[in-house]
């Protein structure tokens, strides 16, 4: 994992949010793009960081690699707030690690180059952090645009913070990597990103700095995924499932003693369930690939029921002979 040195970069005051006098000669909000074949979408990704209602901000775009017109796109945009770093590939991870040691701001925002947020994102989160000093992490309602079924409504999550945040983390990524603002030294002292995880990389992020302070809920709709063709992060179930699980196992060894506190019965049903349902789904839906390595760490680690072991126990075979024991199975 790429480590981030912190800066000590001291607290400043915040200028009127709607007023460019006395503006500070440094941002307070750094926003960290990371950019990979994004030429299409660029325009509308970083239209709505200019339309930021809040202007005291830097973004930063890592072009990583790209093979199109990214960088070339990236150069257009004339405005010094703006800064681009070219670099060859090194995945999503890595250039999110690169932009964090180009931040200069006390707060931390990320917005992948084909997603938007509302011209009030940043205003917004901004005042929810600065009116509660001791929290770390503001998130927000979003929404899933270009996409039919019920996942396109507008979605805000509910308050985590209180006793069971912890598990209710550990459960599952509770927002997406543009939904929240974080407090930069919070984000340094969790080490950046986790290299080694190709799609689970911001939730062992959130949960690495979830337990380092409070954080708050902003009941707004101010973020924007958007779905659209061509291959999506998320797209690989199993790889996300598989990913995610890392991602919790990497949060808990480091984390013993929230482990203790909430539990190792529940902390085990809240790593492993999603696991074993994800699989299940998988292997309903006739993705035996996908399915075969989660059955096999759920089975190896000793968890299911019992009639989910009798499930998972032919995953152990090589693939064509557990493809005829689902065929027997099944007649």
């Amino acid at each position: 994992m790429d480590t981030l040195a912190h800066s000590g970069n001291p607290q400043r005051e915040t200028p009127p949010l709607h007023s460019q006098d006395n503006m500070p000669t440094e941002p307070l909000v750094s926003i960290v793009m990371p950019c990979f074949n994004a030429e299409a979408h660029l325009e509308r990704s970083i239209g709505s960081v200019l339309a930021q209602a809040f202007t005291n901000w830097e973004l930063i775009a890592i072009d990583d690699g790209s093979r199109d017109g990214t960088l070339a796109q990236l150069q257009r945009f004339q405005d010094g707030r703006i800064r681009v770093i070219g670099q060859s590939n090194m995945g999503v991870s890595g250039a999110r690690n690169t932009g964090l040691k180009q931040c200069t701001g006390d707060y931390i925002a990320f917005l992948d180059a084909d997603d938007t947020w509302s011209p009030r994102f940043l205003q917004t989160m901004v005042c929810k952090l600065e009116s509660a000093p001791d929290t770390v992490l503001a998130y927000c309602g979003w929404q899933n645009l270009g996409i039919e079924d019920n996942r396109g409504e507008p979605f805000v999550p509910p308050d985590y913070e209180g006793p069971g945040k912890t598990l209710a983390l550990l459960q599952g990524c509770r927002w997406p990597i543009h939904a929240s603002l974080t407090r930069r030294g919070a984000i340094e002292c969790a080490g950046g990103f986790e290299t080694s995880l190709r799609i689970g990389e911001d939730y062992l992020l959130w949960m690495e700095v979830a337990a380092q302070g409070p954080i708050v809920r902003v009941q707004e709709v101010l973020a924007f995924y958007h779905h659209h063709e061509g291959p999506q992060a998320t797209d690989n179930r199993a790889l996300a499932a598989l990913d995610t699980l890392k991602a919790k196992q990497i949060f808990t060894a480091r984390h013993p003693d929230l482990v203790r506190k909430v539990g190792r019965t529940q902390v085990n049903a809240a790593v492993w369930t999603p696991v074993i349902n994800q699989a299940s789904e998988l292997y309903w839906g006739g993705n035996l690939e996908g399915a075969r390595p989660l059955f096999r760490r759920a089975l190896l680690a000793g968890q299911g029921s019992m009639k989910d072991k009798v499930r998972m126990l032919p995953s152990l075979l090589p693939l064509w002979l557990h493809r005829l024991a689902v065929r027997l199975l099944t007649r």
